[in-house]
C-alpha cells in the first residue's frame, strides 16, 4: 500500500528514444527513494504514437489525470515518423505544446554546465569551456509557437504562404523575467535578457518589460541586454560569461541547442518546465531531456540517458525539495564520466557503452554515494 504522504511521479516515456532514456531516469528515482526511505509512487503512463495505436489518443484521459495529480512529471520525448499518420487535429490538441499550455508551464529552465571529463567531446576549445555554468530560462507559452493567426494559405494568384505570429503580452514577459531574477539570486546574481528589439516590436516590448521588472523589484541583480544573434555568437565565443539568460520561446529553443555543444552533446542537457506556485505552494512541473525523439537511433541502445537523469536531479531540487540528493545525482554522473563511461554521442568515435550500461554505471556510483 502506498503511504498517504507519498510523492507521486508520473513517468511518461513517449516516442522514439524517450522510453529508453526515461527508464534510466526512473531507476535513479527508485534508487534514491529506496536508499533514503522516501515514500514515492512512480506511475508509468502512456503518451505518444503507441498510445494512439492503443487508445486512439496521443494523450489518454488516464494519462492526463495522472499528470495533473502528480507532484512532478518525468517526460521522455515526442514526435517521429509515426506522427504523420495521426490526424492533425489530434496532434494539435494533444501535443506537448498543448500539455505545456494546459498545465501553465511557462518557465523552461535549461542548465548548461561543462564537465572537464567531456572537454574533448565538445567542438569548442578547452580554454573556452572552463567555468561554463549557466541556465537558459525560456518563456514557454508565448511567441511564435502559440501566436495566432498561423497556417498555410493559398493567395489569389496561386502563391502559397506560410504564416506564424510572434506575439507577447507584458504579463507573459514579466512573470518569466521574475523567474529568471529569482533564479539568479540563488546563483551569481546576473541576468542577460535576450531579444531582437532592433527589428521586432515584440522584442522591444520584451526589453522594456524585463527592464521595468528589474528596476522595480530586483535592483540587487545585475541585468544586461543582448541581441539574439549576438548571443548565439557569444555562446560559442565565450560561454562562461553567462549566468542566467532569459529569452523568448523561439530564441530559447535555438540558443539552448547551440549552448549544448559546450557540454559535448545535446544528450547531456536536462530541463525543467515549471508552472506558477499555487496557494498550497505546489506547482506543476515537467522534467525532460532537451533532446528530441531521435527516431533514427530508437531501439538501438545508442541514446544518452544523462539528460534524463539530470532532469531527475532537477526534479529533486525544484519539486521534491531535496537539493542534497540532487547534488549526489549530479556527482554520480560526474564520477561515471571520470571513470570513462561514454555513450556513442560523447565517445569521439571511441569505445562506447549502451544506454542501459550507462545507467548501470551511474546507478553504481550513486549507490556508493547514498550508502
Amino acid at each position: 500500500m502506498t503511504p498517504l504522504n507519498a510523492r507521486s511521479i508520473a513517468i511518461v516515456g513517449g516516442d522514439g528514444i524517450g522510453p529508453e532514456v526515461t527508464a534510466q531516469g526512473r531507476r535513479i528515482l527508485a534508487l534514491v527513494a529506496e536508499k533514503r526511505s522516501l515514500p514515492m509512487k512512480l506511475m508509468d503512463v502512456d503518451y505518444g504514437s503507441d498510445a494512439y495505436k492503443k487508445h486512439g489518443r496521443l494523450l489518454p484521459q488516464s494519462t492526463r489525470v495522472a499528470m495533473s495529480e502528480a507532484d512532478a512529471i518525468l517526460f521522455g520525448a515526442t514526435g517521429g515518423p509515426a506522427f504523420d499518420a495521426i490526424p492533425a487535429p489530434v496532434r494539435k490538441a494533444e501535443s506537448l505544446l498543448a500539455v505545456r499550455r494546459d498545465f501553465d508551464l511557462f518557465a523552461n529552465l535549461r542548465p548548461v554546465k561543462t564537465m572537464p571529463a567531456l572537454y574533448e567531446a565538445s567542438s569548442l576549445k578547452r580554454r573556452v569551456l572552463d567555468g561554463v555554468d549557466m541556465v537558459i530560462v525560456r518563456e514557454l507559452l508565448g511567441g511564435v509557437y502559440f501566436g495566432e493567426p498561423r497556417g498555410i494559405e493559398t493567395l489569389p494568384d496561386g502563391e502559397r504562404r506560410g504564416v506564424n505570429t510572434h506575439a507577447y503580452t507584458a504579463s507573459q514577459i514579466r512573470r518569466v523575467a521574475r523567474a529568471a531574477f529569482d533564479l539568479a539570486r540563488t546563483r551569481r546574481g546576473r541576468v542577460c535578457s535576450v531579444a531582437k528589439e532592433n527589428v521586432m516590436e515584440a522584442g522591444r516590448l520584451w526589453r522594456e518589460e524585463v527592464q521595468s521588472v528589474h528596476d522595480a523589484e530586483y535592483a540587487d541583480v545585475e541585468l544586461s541586454h543582448m541581441l539574439a544573434d549576438n548571443c548565439a555568437m557569444q555562446l560559442v565565443r565565450a560561454p562562461a560569461q553567462f549566468d542566467v539568460i532569459v529569452t523568448d520561446n523561439l530564441f530559447g529553443d535555438i540558443l539552448s541547442d547551440c549552448a549544448a555543444m559546450a557540454t559535448g552533446s545535446l544528450g547531456m542537457l536536462p530541463s525543467a518546465s515549471l508552472g506558477p506556485f499555487q496557494k498550497s505552494e505546489r506547482r506543476a512541473a515537467l522534467y525532460e531531456p532537451v533532446h528530441g525523439s531521435a527516431p533514427d537511433i530508437a531501439g538501438k541502445g545508442l541514446a544518452n540517458p544523462v539528460g534524463s537523469i539530470l532532469s531527475v536531479a532537477m526534479m529533486f531540487r525544484f519539486s521534491l525539495g531535496l537539493p542534497a540528493e540532487a547534488d549526489l545525482i549530479e556527482r554520480a554522473i560526474s564520477d561515471a564520466l571520470v571513470s570513462g563511461a561514454r555513450t556513442a554521442d560523447i565517445a569521439n568515435g571511441g569505445k562506447h557503452v549502451s544506454t542501459e550500461d550507462m545507467g548501470d554505471v551511474v546507478v553504481s556510483k550513486l549507490t556508493s554515494l547514498l550508502t
